[in-house]
């Protein structure tokens, strides 16, 4: 036998079934009315408030990108609440074709030059509470930013994406670059006694009230590490999560392998404080400067952070 649901007695006290209830229009609520306490994160009985939505900025340095700039914008979700374009000096359409991909764009003209530069004038334009950094070449998917913003909603400070852990992929990465990321994070893991899975990947999101905690004083490309190893050596909460890399959609990438790995590799021991004794940085640093070859030059990083003592002598090859 089927239940007859109805609603409560009226005034008359008739019980009147539910499908037979007329619509009612009701009024406006009325405004609502926030207390002090609430201002200041309680609620009226004393309880922590429901904090308002962290503002997010996303910021994408670009030279030179008017073949890809449009299909980034167009990705961009909806949690994203500013848009930055720092251009480069750009020579063609970058500007005119992110415009009218979205009008709501902020452009920030960059005065120098690099991608650490770039992004630090976008950085500080920024307006967001949250930071997202990406690539303008169409390589990272906006559409993996509410990831990231999970974490940083959940007690993260700083959260970087990872190629290597489960979930996450290149389709863009050579055999050499993957040789030298992979030896590059296993130096900074032992350095610095963290667990990650990349390093050098630029799509990173962060609190802004932790800027002036990452210490952009690099121009280049080496940016990226600088801004991982100072969240680490500042003791911020720092959550990896999967991203997967895309070849860029066109042109060609402004990357220099062997040159910027240099100087990440150089970042990396400039920012080491314990644990390598002093002699084995500078024995490292030697390598680096004398031209030696990249394997020669990670191998003696390598072995001085585990033991701690300098590595053995590899013969300098100075460059032509």
């Amino acid at each position: 036998m089927s239940a007859l649901y109805t609603s409560p007695p009226t005034n008359d006290g008739e019980v009147v079934p539910i499908g037979a209830l007329p619509t009612v229009v009701r009024d406006a609520a009325p405004a609502t009315v926030v207390s002090p306490g609430e201002q200041h994160g309680l609620t009226p009985d004393g309880r922590p408030a429901r904090p308002v939505r962290s503002t997010v900025s996303l910021v994408i340095p670009t030279k030179n990108e008017a073949a890809n700039i449009a299909w980034v914008l167009d990705q961009v979700p909806s949690c994203v609440d500013e848009v930055i374009i720092v251009d480069g000096h750009s020579t063609d359409a970058t500007l005119v074709t992110a415009r009218f991909a979205r009008p709501d764009v902020r452009v920030v003209a960059q005065q120098n030059t690099g991608k650490g530069d770039a992004l630090l004038a976008g950085f500080q334009a920024a307006l967001g509470d949250v930071i997202v950094m990406i690539d303008a070449d169409g390589s990272m998917s906006p559409g993996e930013i509410p990831h990231y913003l999970h974490f940083l909603d959940n007690g993260y400070d700083f959260v970087k994406g990872s190629r290597f852990m489960g979930g996450g992929g290149s389709r863009d990465i050579s055999p050499t670059r993957r040789f030298g990321n992979r030896a590059l994070l296993h130096l900074v893991n032992g350095l610095f006694d963290a667990q990650l899975t990349d390093l050098c990947y630029g799509f990173c999101a962060f609190h802004r009230r932790y800027l002036d905690y990452l210490d952009l004083t690099t121009p280049g490309f080496e940016v990226e590490t600088k801004m991982i190893i100072s969240a680490l050596k500042s003791g911020l909460r720092m959550a990896e999560v999967p991203s997967l890399e895309m070849p860029r959609r066109f042109g060609h990438s402004n990357l220099r392998t062997f040159r910027d790995g240099t100087r990440v590799l150089r970042t990396v021991l400039r920012e080491h404080e314990t644990g390598m004794s002093g002699h084995a940085v500078q024995h490292v640093r030697d390598l680096v400067h004398h031209g030696a070859p990249a394997a020669a030059v990670v191998a003696a990083a390598t072995a001085a952070s585990v033991t701690g003592s300098s590595a053995p002598s590899v013969p300098a090859v100075r460059s032509s």
